[in-house]
Order: structure tokens, then C-alpha cells, then sequence
């Protein structure tokens, strides 16, 4: 009778802890690691429960500037995928990601889905794109088929998954157009002048009708001059602009300066090259999510403009 009681334990046993492998296995997500928190969403949208999503860069850093440490690397390395922005928007960081996809890494640039006839190429940066696509959400929309496409190669169980997943990312963004467009529509359009830090929202002001005017050019790594700050100054005076636009991951002290030169208002602070954390709520949008930025950005432009 023990003999049997003892066997009989033991196989529950095993019973128990293969049921438990099986569980682990089926809840095992796949590890993902990417550069900006815009990617970091766009990846989350398509991949629910099925990703465990870590942005390298979080709230308030700038992809311009931003070197990769050790321990990025590690994580890079350590990631069953990678995506990050392109367009040299990571542009310290081009080499390592050329390096892990030469390694067979899944390694994904979302912007590579945009056809190049619809990015912006402004004269400055000749031979270079503006990499800032995502305030132009149908162009962002886009980026949807690189990531579909990335977490169906590496967890190709899943691809049905993540190809409705994507379907309803890409509905969702054509509501946020739809409400983009309404709400751009409050100003007339001889008030739809932005003026911020650096060239961050041309394809802002392409889709949404505004004039974009950005002290420091396409990207921070260049400072405005004073020349720069004075002619801004008088622009700003010219067109009677009622207000100027701080950036989240640019110093202020620049534009603080023109708006007391000027004699206008912040109008308040702007998500650029980075959102907002998860669950940072204003105005009843999350900053930390794609739609919460792209509302806050436009509404917070719009009210200060008005």
C-alpha cells in the first residue's frame, strides 16, 4: 500500500510539474527591444500579451544624441527582435544596428514600409530624409506592415495574430487622422504657424496644414546662432504668432529667451522625439501612447494658437 501511495504521488507529481512546463511555455513572450517610445507603442499595438516590449531611450531623450551603453547592447543583443525608428533618426546607434542584422538578427527599421517618394527631404540636409514620419499618422500607419511582418518572421505560429492585431492598429490610426484633421480645422489657416525648438514637425504641418518653422533645423545636434534667434525673433513679431512651443526632450532656455524677446507665450510643451511615460495622464489623454501624444500635441498647438 505505501509503495503504491508513493508511486502514485510521484506521478502526480510529474503530472503537475509538466502541466506547469506546458503553462510556461504557452505564456512565454517574445522579448523585444526597441530605440524611442513611439516604437515602442507601434510594437505593443501589434503584439499585445504576446511581446515584452523595453524601449531603450525613455521619456524626455533625445535618438539624435543618444549613445547606446553596454548594457544596451546587452539588451540588444539578448532580444528575440529589435526595432527601431531608421532614417537616421538612432544616428549614433546606424553601425550597431548593421552589425546585429550581419549577425541574423531580427533586426527591423519600421520606417523601411514608407515608399521614398513620401518622405521629406529638406535642402539643408541634402541626401538625408526627415526621419520625424510619425506626426504624419497615415505615413506612421505605414510602419504597421514592418512590424507585422518582423514578429510574424520570428514567431511565425502567431502571424494570423498579429496580422488582425496590425489591421486594428491601422483603424485606429485613421480615426485619430479623421480627429487630427477636425481639430486642425479650429484655426484658420493663417494662424497655423508652429514655431518650436528644431524641424521636428514638417510632416506635422504637411498633413495638418501648418507653416513649421524650427530654430535649429532637422536635428538638435546642431545649436542656433544668435543671428538665428534674432531673425526668429522678427518673424515671430511680423506674422503676429500668439505663441511658441517648448520641447519635451530639447532644452527650453533657447525658445524661453525668443518668447521674452518676442514679447509672446509658451504655449506649452510638446512631445517630439519622445512620448510621455505610460500613465501620464493630462487633458484625459495618455502621453505614454501614441494617440495620447499625438491629441495632446495638437491640441495644446491649437489652444495656443487660438
Amino acid at each position: 500500500m505505501f509503495l503504491r501511495s508513493t508511486l502514485f504521488a510521484g506521478a502526480l507529481l510529474l503530472l503537475v510539474n509538466a502541466t506547469a512546463s506546458v503553462t510556461y511555455a504557452a505564456e512565454k513572450k517574445l522579448k523585444v527591444t526597441t530605440t524611442v517610445t513611439m516604437v515602442a507603442d507601434l510594437v505593443r499595438e501589434v503584439g499585445g500579451d504576446r511581446v515584452q516590449v523595453e524601449a531603450l531611450m525613455g521619456p524626455g531623450v533625445d535618438p539624435h544624441l543618444y549613445k547606446a551603453a553596454a548594457s544596451d547592447v546587452t539588451k540588444l543583443q539578448q532580444a528575440d527582435a529589435i526595432f527601431y525608428s531608421g532614417l537616421l533618426l538612432e544616428g549614433k546607434m546606424q553601425d550597431l544596428f548593421g552589425t546585429l542584422a550581419r549577425s541574423k538578427r531580427f533586426v527591423y527599421a519600421v520606417t523601411e514600409s514608407i515608399p521614398l517618394e513620401r518622405l521629406l527631404e529638406p535642402p539643408e540636409f541634402a541626401g538625408h530624409y526627415d526621419p520625424h514620419v510619425w506626426f504624419d499618422v497615415p505615413l506612421w500607419k505605414l510602419c504597421v506592415d514592418t512590424v507585422v511582418k518582423g514578429l510574424s518572421e520570428v514567431d511565425p505560429k502567431s502571424k494570423d495574430a498579429y496580422a488582425k492585431r496590425g489591421d486594428e492598429a491601422r483603424a485606429r490610426m485613421d480615426e485619430l487622422h479623421a480627429w487630427a484633421l477636425k481639430k486642425a480645422g479650429e484655426l484658420p489657416p493663417d494662424r497655423r504657424i508652429l514655431v518650436t525648438s528644431h524641424d521636428a514637425y514638417n510632416y506635422f504641418g504637411r498633413a495638418y496644414g501648418f507653416q513649421v518653422v524650427g530654430l535649429q533645423g532637422i536635428s538638435t545636434v546642431s545649436e542656433a546662432g544668435l543671428a538665428d534667434v534674432a531673425k526668429l525673433t522678427d518673424f515671430i513679431k511680423e506674422k503676429g504668432i500668439k505663441a511658441v512651443f517648448v520641447e519635451s526632450s530639447v532644452p527650453h532656455n533657447t525658445i524661453e529667451r525668443i518668447s521674452k524677446d518676442s514679447g509672446v507665450k509658451i504655449g506649452g510643451e510638446l512631445f517630439s522625439d519622445a512620448m510621455g511615460a505610460l500613465g501620464q495622464m493630462e487633458n484625459g489623454y495618455d502621453l505614454g501612447t501614441y494617440d495620447g501624444m499625438i491629441k495632446h500635441n495638437l491640441t495644446t498647438i491649437v489652444e495656443g494658437l487660438k
